[in-house]
């Protein structure tokens, strides 16, 4: 019985010292993919590295997130950014997350030489952001411009009526969470909402006429809601220049006295887990070692996107379909 004991009491040391240098081996493994991920990365951490261009893209929709602010901060902050090259493709977005993008851009620029190219489409809240920047290029056939504000909110109140369904509310007064969808929208709703869009609609106005140095008349133009492709945009004092990137750059070396022999390097939001697939990586290493649910963890780790909120008011280009 004492042998028997002896063994399992054994057996059950193996495992535990097993388990420890299964944990330190995922542990280094860890901290191996973290070292290559900063190295390899493409993003200078800490502000390290050679001196160079960077490149910032502001792609689809425009919140206004912490991710994208905080890629613009570290951007500014960095020692070895020289200048800054913000590739746009976007439809525009809420009003709020617009004018915050907006701000932390013409932050930037004021620190470091930053132009602006337009890939495809920088049209409502994408030419906010367009408008940050000290030099907007863009492609012959890009669409800019869209200047001008949008509230929707979808009204079900005869679906409920058909369905027979009726919301009750009781409000502190007429105008409080007004329209809210589930009733027709009043004409003292209808004003005040009127009133918020104008009041958006003349801050991006004023914007624009500052940013592109527009008159009434020239700005009367363009800021009528509709779009215009780049070579419009060059007409209209919407765009600097016919081009893409090498066009950019060009205008950096000759105007800003950025070194031609810089290269251009990509810059990506923290949370995007690197170049090379940071958690992806710790997981399947996990996965590996027999760590199913630390693998599972890292796993939603990875995939957590953070909430996108809409503040009602939108800068953001629709095209109308046909019925």
């Amino acid at each position: 019985m004492s042998i028997q004991a002896d063994l399992i009491a054994d057996r059950r040391s193996m495992r535990r010292r097993l388990s420890l240098w299964r944990v330190l081996g995922v542990v280094g493994a860890l901290i191996g993919v973290v070292g290559l991920a900063y190295a390899f990365g493409g993003r200078q951490f800490l502000g390290g590295g050679s001196e160079h261009v960077a490149r910032v893209r502001i792609q689809g929709f425009i919140s206004g997130d912490d991710r994208t602010l905080r890629l613009i901060r570290d951007v500014r902050q960095s020692r070895s950014v020289k200048a800054v090259i913000v590739q746009i493709d976007s439809p525009g977005g809420t009003v709020s997350g617009s004018e915050a993008v907006y701000l932390a851009l013409r932050q930037l620029a004021s620190e470091k030489p930053t132009a602006a190219v337009v890939t495809g489409l920088a049209a409502s809240g994408g030419y906010i952001a367009a408008a940050a920047a000290d030099r907007i290029v863009a492609q012959q056939t890009s669409l800019v411009g869209s200047i001008g504000v949008l509230f929707q909110i979808p009204n079900v109140s005869k679906l409920l009526d058909t369905v027979g369904v009726n919301v009750e509310s009781i409000r502190s007064s007429p105008l409080k969470a007004a329209p809210s969808g589930f009733e027709p929208t009043s004409p003292e709703a209808r004003a005040a909402l009127d009133q918020v869009v104008k009041d958006h609609y003349d801050w991006f106005k004023a914007l624009v006429r500052e940013r592109r140095r527009l008159n009434d008349a020239e700005l009367a133009v363009v800021a009528d809601g509709r779009v215009h492709t780049g070579r419009q945009g060059i007409e209209r004092k919407l765009v600097d220049t016919l081009g893409g990137e090498r066009q950019a750059v060009e205008w950096l070396e000759a105007e800003r006295n950025v070194a031609k022999s810089l290269p251009i390097r990509e810059w990506r939001r923290r949370s995007d887990a690197d170049a090379l697939g940071l958690w992806s990586a710790a997981s399947r290493i996990a996965a590996a070692a027999g760590f199913d649910g630390f693998a599972s963890v890292l796993t939603r780790a990875g995939s957590i996107e953070p909430g996108v909120r809409l503040d009602g008011a939108l800068a953001l280009w629709q095209p109308a379909l046909e019925k």
